[in-house]
């Protein structure tokens, strides 16, 4: 089955929808209210779409989250039937305090595309087009390092790693340090990091280190879409997780997960700037309007359109 392309304009519209709502609470230290107005504003619009859409990777167990729940069904019904991985915004406490990257995203798939990945970490190695063929997860820090460099044809020196800044990594770090190659360290936001990697002016060469499962998906379908690639092993804190991660269908959980595991098939990925960021511009508002930086991207053909779009509050139902 092939999805159809005008699907991918349609999903932009639901990641606008919650880029405007959130950013209205950009550092205002509220994460949990600037998550619920994305989430809100975001099903609504999905809710709009001609498509019957399981969300497979959401904002957690029904019980856990009201909307956009894993397997919560939304759109009209009718349509073609999809997999949905979305976040409404990736990185809330980015929002919550002002800073970079935070995104609203939405990923699509055919049935069974998707890892159905439980709130879980994941060690992850993420890079652009150039070395997507040369990472691996299983070896060491310093021999990806190297590796990446020579597929670059750049001196290891010359590479940026970004890494989420987190006590778990100072292993990480320090091997980085070692080797030579810069380090850009991120409070949030591994899904923008993952995309940046595949950026024309190189911001970030490569992502390393323990970040969350769902994320790891959801970075695979932009990877997938712009050719890069993704690595990546589950980390289950405890036992509970290890067993939601069983329910969900995975029984090896230390199998090593290559991108097509993560993202296979055909997908689609949409994502609105929340804050300004490496990839994209942030929501920026204007008298009785908006402007808003989006992307919008498909595997099969690997078309990338960014979409800048002015918003008039005066005409428009958000």
């Amino acid at each position: 089955m092939t999805i159809d392309r005008n699907l991918a304009l349609e999903l932009v519209r639901a990641t606008e929808a919650a880029a405007l709502a959130c950013a209205r609470l950009m550092g205002r230290g509220d994460e949990w209210e600037a998550d619920q107005v994305a989430v809100s504003a975001m099903r609504a619009a999905l809710n709009r779409i001609e498509m019957d859409a399981t969300v497979v990777i959401g904002e957690g167990e029904r019980d856990e989250a009201p909307m956009l729940f894993i397997g919560e069904k939304v759109g009209t019904g009718s349509g073609p039937k999809i997999e949905l991985a979305l976040d409404p915004l990736e990185g809330t406490t980015i929002c919550a305090t002002g800073g970079a990257n935070a995104l609203a995203v939405i990923t699509a798939a055919e049935e069974g595309g998707f890892l159905h990945a439980p709130d879980t970490y994941m060690d992850k190695i993420a890079t652009g087009p150039e070395a997507r063929n040369v990472i691996d997860v299983d070896r060491s820090p310093t021999d990806n390092l190297k590796a990446i460099a020579d597929a670059k044809f750049v001196p290891v020196e010359d590479l940026t790693v970004v890494i989420l800044d987190r006590p778990r990594h100072e292993k990480l770090i320090e091997e980085v340090r070692k080797v030579g190659s810069r380090i850009k360290l991120i409070k949030d936001g591994d899904v923008s990091a993952a995309i940046a990697t595949c950026s024309s002016d190189r911001p970030v060469d490569v992502l390393m280190g323990i970040g969350g499962a769902p994320e790891g998906v959801i970075a695979a379908a932009a990877l997938r879409c712009l050719g890069g690639s993704i690595q990546g092993r589950l980390k289950p804190r405890n036992r509970e997780e290890v067993d939601r991660a069983r329910a969900m269908g995975i029984q090896d959980i230390d199998a090593k997960l290559a991108l097509s595991d993560l993202a296979g098939g055909e997908v689609m990925f949409a994502a609105t700037g929340v804050t300004r960021g490496d990839y994209l511009k942030g929501v920026r508002f204007r008298a009785q309007g908006a402007l808003t930086q989006s992307v919008v991207m498909r595997s099969v053909t690997g078309t990338v359109r960014y979409i800048d779009a002015e918003h008039n509050f005066r005409r428009q139902e958000l």
